[in-house]
């Protein structure tokens, strides 16, 4: 009838995992950024406002799909 809210032990205490997959995408985000920065292909992007908002939301949303889909 009722579903519970998903969410994850971390340091004791119960935080939603929606939380922790954006957290991990924007981790993700930034290691990428780093990435196309050392291999001079950022320049190469599109709209930073776009893009990098947009690669946040594909990690968060592939880590919800992989570990926490229940």
């Amino acid at each position: 009838m009722f579903e519970y809210a998903p969410s994850v032990d971390l340091f004791g205490s119960f935080f939603p995992i929606w939380m922790v997959c954006i957290l991990a995408g924007v981790v993700l985000t930034l290691a990428a950024r780093a990435a196309l920065i050392r291999v001079r292909l950022e320049s190469e992007l599109g709209p930073r406002l776009v893009v990098y908002p947009s690669m946040v939301t594909l990690f968060a949303c592939t880590i919800w799909l992989v570990l926490f889909r229940y």
